[in-house]
């Protein structure tokens, strides 16, 4: 099939290259004709493991391709995706939907035969409606149809989330675009994906609440680690226990820092500014933004705690920084409201990172970017593990047991307590 994805971000790109390597014909379309240029030469916007050799192959092969011509592109295609930004609004909860529905204006001046236009993007209800209502401004109805598709892909994952899905979603009130999409998606579906076939309202809010959901999992974890650090309780312990409750799932039941990334904190804000709208009070879900923002200021006093109230001149090593691993993504990560504050108290900071140096902490003068695990961790004070990278599983500790015995912040609980304490470090883990 000849697919259009108009926006070459996190969803965009990868579910147009993936698309790409089950046959399709792709054309991923962006107004930053820098980054165009940079994706021909096989250079990646972002980092996500096994994409750059699936760009690279599949640009030779001619299946992927890469333009700034939306409506050229557009008039090539039979299905258009819509994979563009629906961030917060400034000074506001709701969604900003201006991008989506600047995109349906455009695709409205290229319809030159039937289009499944899809709103791939996250958005509120009754977004399709709208979008619906742009477009037959300048088209008959029965020349195109506005379907839902959310993604479902987990960054550090996305490649196999995409090809391996547990479920594909599909939202049309229309028969024939659900049954041509449904041969796009027969590759998924053969593998054992489920197809769920529902309105276009239902697919939407599908979404919001999967995101929404999955973000009060890691919340209630975090609550009762809470209670596990004031009780001699491993959270560990506890999240095996529920966990195996095939009502509850292990899943997402792993205690540490804030939820961030590009979805969660959004997504939440978002569903329930979108309820007040239909006066509907979600109060779980608010619950949940609220206990999530005072996340980051209860680490920061565990670490006042360790540092026994002197963070002045304190050296801290931060491993990792992003908001979780096999990602570059810093939105709403905890380093951004961790590092500044401690740097502001005085402490002289360096953090590694596999994905490099952050320009996000540029205008700091005591942080520094170390290129290695052990230039970072030499000399410190405390040792901070924030992000969950299999590089840090490994750390030979013992080899710093000799030098000075700094304390160990575990916020990812990927070590032993035992083992570090028998090494000579004073050990500190979230919920334990």
């Amino acid at each position: 099939m000849k697919l259009c994805m108009i926006g070459t971000g996190y969803v965009g790109l990868v579910s147009g290259v993936c698309f790409s390597d089950l046959g399709n014909d792709v054309i991923c379309v962006d107004k930053d004709e820098e980054k165009i240029k940079k994706l021909k030469k096989g250079i990646l916007p972002i980092y996500e493991p096994g994409l750059e050799e699936l760009v690279l192959k599949n640009y030779k092969n001619k299946r992927l391709n890469f333009s700034t011509d939306l409506q050229n592109s557009i008039k090539k295609s039979d299905i258009i995706f819509i994979c563009v930004g629906t961030p917060t609004k400034k000074n506001a909860n709701s969604a900003d939907l201006s991008q989506i529905y600047s995109v349906g204006k455009e695709i409205s001046k290229s319809i030159n035969k039937f289009k499944i236009i899809i709103t791939k993007s996250t958005v509120p209800v009754m977004t399709g409606d709208e979008l619906e209502k742009i477009i037959s401004k300048k088209v008959k109805k029965n020349r195109f149809s506005v379907v839902s598709n959310p993604e479902f892909l987990r960054e550090g994952e996305a490649i196999r989330d995409f090809i391996y899905p547990d479920r594909v979603v599909i939202g049309s009130n229309d028969k024939k675009s659900n049954l041509i999409l449904k041969n796009l998606y027969t590759p998924l579906i053969s593998k054992g994906a489920k197809y769920v076939s529902t309105n276009r309202r239902a697919a939407e809010l599908i979404k919001y609440a999967s995101n929404a959901f999955l973000a009060t999992k890691i919340t209630f974890i975090n609550e009762i680690a809470n209670l596990c650090e004031k009780t001699g309780i491993d959270i560990e312990d506890i999240s095996i226990g529920i966990g195996l409750d095939k009502r509850i799932g292990g899943r997402f039941l792993r205690a540490g820092p804030a939820y961030g990334g590009s979805c969660f904190p959004k997504d939440t804000r978002a569903i329930v500014s979108t309820a007040k709208k239909f006066k509907i009070d979600l109060s779980v879900v608010q619950s949940v933004i609220k206990s999530n923002n005072k996340r980051s200021k209860l680490l920061l006093n565990r670490v006042n705690h360790i540092l026994n109230n002197k963070i002045k001149n304190k050296k801290i090593c931060f491993l990792g920084v992003t908001f979780k691993a096999n990602t570059d993504d810093m939105r709403d990560s905890s380093s951004l409201e961790m590092i500044p504050y401690l740097d502001k108290k005085g402490a002289k900071i360096k953090y590694y990172d596999p994905t490099g140096y952050k320009k996000e902490f540029d205008k700091l003068k005591n942080v520094l970017c170390s290129n290695s695990i052990n230039d970072a961790v030499k000399g410190s004070d405390l040792v901070i593990v924030h992000t969950e990278w299999n590089d840090f599983k490994s750390i030979n500790f013992k080899k710093f047991s000799s030098s000075k015995q700094f304390k160990i912040y575990d916020m990812r609980n990927i070590f032993s307590p035992n083992k570090i304490k028998s090494l000579g470090f004073e050990y500190f883990g979230i919920g334990r």
